[in-house]
């Protein structure tokens, strides 16, 4: 069922495709997530000071520790520059195969790089 995001309602390109899962899906979802969030953080491939994706922290977190260095270096007089990046159309485009050739170079094991793609297999890209 598509969801209309924005601009004209009669272009498909400006829905998102949303899908009824299964629980077995979801509990699917939940299994590989933590396989490859446990992978990242017993390498480090995710720092301290990531908060999204990561339980416990989220957006707001992530709001009040940048406020907090802020005010912190603006307390001491020093300069603050700020860029804001854009990444929400992200996953909506990412290719499979890259993404699977990232895992792979990332050292996920077999097992959930054999899950992974299992669970990737047939699934548009606008799904996520």
């Amino acid at each position: 069922m598509p969801i209309h995001k924005k601009g004209q309602k009669e272009d498909l390109r400006n829905c998102r495709l949303v899908r009824l899962t299964s629980v077995s899906g979801k509990v699917m979802d939940q299994i590989i997530l933590s396989a490859i969030t446990q992978h990242l953080e017993d390498r480090q491939g995710i720092r301290a000071c990531q908060h999204r994706f990561r339980r416990g922290r989220s957006c707001l977190t992530n709001l009040i520790f940048f406020y907090d260095q802020v005010t912190h270096l603006v307390d001491d007089a020093k300069a603050v520059d700020i860029v804001y990046l854009d990444f929400s159309k992200t996953f909506d485009t990412v290719s499979h195969s890259i993404l699977l050739e990232k895992l792979v170079a990332h050292g996920l094991d077999r097992g959930t790089l054999c899950c992974v793609k299992s669970w990737l297999a047939g699934r548009p890209r606008e799904c996520w």
